[in-house]
């Protein structure tokens, strides 16, 4: 008879994708590390549209939970998911304050792009978005994010920081908690040479103890309980999000989510090696009904949009293959609701390298690039530097996607490129026009 355990490292196909138990469980810690900041940092942000402090906490730790777990027992792959950032500054800044739309009415707003997202995924309009994305891109996008959150690495560390002469410019070296990065950046790198496993979660460790000694860790508890979310769960205002005035905000939480989670799935797929010989993803259906559903129980719970996060990379710099990563992330995200003073115990200074070290293993997937090939070449090129530049996965991927269609009707290729292409290379032009024209 086969016993529990073995059913489900049939189910998570441990043996086909070379993992074990151990493994995976260190990268669900290790991404939980680097994405931990979101218990903190999403409630700070949301706190001035005027939501609760602390019910927003919870709805950010249940909302992750909910999404990484979902992800992980259903989709089966290593993606955690938690409350977008850039979606929640432009729901605090731009729909809240500046709109003046109470905030019920934007977590109305956020569940009908929920549900306009699980909508598109059942009538399979999202599954033909991914795979009309060129496979050639698909490299790019991963370099392009590795490059995204290195950058952020950098400027959280304090070794770049913003120049308004040079945009950016080095920071102050001798800054403790920038040294404090440094360190941890040379750390883990010395435990990768060293071909230690868990190099990422052991230098993330490493680093806020050293932090601690040192006297550089800010530790303020703070306990929140699941009572906590009842200021904001099922608060919502559907009804005021449905007035036409608002049909923009919905276009914008609906359009932004939907190319940011096609870039994270595509940087992460392949840099797990998630992709088949068809550059398709298996089960991909199920990642985007995860990915919208998780949107919808977050509007319930009290937050903005929930999304696949790119720090996923690091657990899968970890080691992580299956979804075992992302139910262990979710569990973790469970326990920090009552665990939140020691998840705030660890200090960016050690994150912060995490994402540089992990940025720098996804830019092995440039070598895939045809760089002898000005149709492949150039739009990967941009691809790559505007997604950091932007400091968005959408920008990136669409002056890509648009440079690739472009240059393939110049090219007199045109009959090469399938209608959706087209389609979607004609949004993304709109949405440039749209964008600039207020400057």
């Amino acid at each position: 008879m086969i016993s529990a355990r073995a059913r489900l490292e049939r189910y998570f196909e441990f043996h086909e994708l070379g993992t074990n138990w151990r493994t995976e469980i260190l990268a669900g810690i290790t991404t939980f590390m680097t994405m931990a900041y979101i218990v903190f940092v999403n409630p700070s942000i949301l706190r001035e549209a005027g939501m609760p402090l602390a019910a927003v906490t919870a709805a950010t730790c249940l909302s992750a939970a909910f999404g990484s777990i979902l992800m992980g027992a259903v989709a089966r792959y290593p993606l955690a998911l938690a409350p977008g950032m850039g979606l929640n500054a432009y729901f605090t800044y731009s729909v809240v304050k500046v709109m003046g739309v109470p905030w019920q009415t934007a977590l109305g707003a956020v569940f009908i792009s929920g549900v306009s997202f699980l909508i598109l995924t059942l009538v399979g309009v999202r599954r033909l978005i991914v795979s009309a994305i060129p496979h050639e891109l698909y490299a790019a996008v991963a370099a392009g994010v590795g490059l995204f959150i290195a950058l952020i690495g950098f400027r959280s560390s304090g070794i770049i920081v913003p120049s308004a002469a040079t945009t950016v410019a080095m920071g102050n070296l001798r800054d403790p908690h920038t040294a404090l990065a440094i360190f941890g950046l040379l750390f883990m790198a010395a435990l990768l040479a060293w071909g230690v496993r868990a190099a990422i979660l052991v230098g993330v460790l490493g680093t806020t103890v050293a932090g601690v000694f040192c006297g550089l860790v800010d530790w303020q508890p703070q306990r929140y309980g699941l009572s906590d979310i009842s200021a904001t769960a099922l608060q919502l205002d559907i009804r005021s999000a449905m007035r036409l005035g608002l049909v923009e905000i919905v276009f914008a939480f609906l359009f932004v989510d939907l190319f940011d989670n096609v870039g994270t799935l595509v940087a992460v797929g392949q840099k797990a090696g998630l992709f088949n010989r068809a550059h398709e993803i298996p089960r991909i259906n199920r990642i985007l009904l995860a990915d919208a559903s998780a949107t919808i129980a977050g509007s319930l719970a009290g937050t903005s949009t929930v999304v696949s996060y790119i720090e996923s990379s690091a657990g899968v710099a970890a080691g992580g293959r299956t979804g075992v990563t992302a139910i262990v992330t979710g569990l973790l995200f469970i326990a920090a609701l009552w665990l939140a003073p020691m998840v705030g115990a660890i200090p960016a200074a050690a994150t912060a390298p995490a994402l540089i070290v992990v940025g720098s293993m996804m830019m092995t997937t440039i070598t895939e690039i045809r760089w002898n090939d000005p149709v492949v070449s150039l739009p990967a090129f941009l691809t790559m530097m505007a997604i950091p530049l932007t400091f968005s996965i959408a920008n990136g991927l669409a002056f890509g996607f648009t440079a690739y269609t472009l240059l393939k009707v110049l090219r007199g290729q045109y009959r090469e490129v399938n209608w959706l292409v087209y389609a979607l290379t004609a949004l993304f032009i709109v949405r440039f026009v749209y964008l600039g024209r207020g400057g």
